[in-house]
């Protein structure tokens, strides 16, 4: 998808995609509620950030064995980058993470 923002995006749904990348706990709430889940904005940046959030887990702990504990020192410069999409998100845009963004889609999850 493109970065253009969508036009029958409220408010609310800016506010609740965005908070789904830094709280993935909110992407899985949002996903429970059925008046949320039926809006597209807020279902593809809640599964979106779900995966993202599963991926960087995922590469952390490698990153952490591998390196005896030193990688975990990234941990705060990829908090930075799911702020930035949290952003992203509020602006109204869809957020197009390399790899991910095309899991999801060919999944059928968003």
């Amino acid at each position: 998808m493109s970065n253009e923002p969508m036009m029958d995006v409220t408010s609310d749904d800016k506010l609740w995609a965005a908070l789904g990348y830094p709280i993935v706990l909110v992407a899985i709430i949002v996903l429970l509620m059925e008046d949320k889940k039926n809006r597209p904005f807020i279902k593809f940046h809640a599964v979106q950030s779900i995966a993202a959030n599963v991926v960087f887990f995922i590469v952390g702990t490698v990153l952490s064995v591998v390196t005896l504990g030193f990688g975990g020192l990234c941990v705060p410069l990829l908090w930075l980058v799911f702020l930035y999409w949290a952003y992203q998100a509020y602006q109204g845009q869809m957020v197009n993470i390399p790899m991910v963004t095309n899991f999801i889609k060919g999944q059928g999850w968003a």
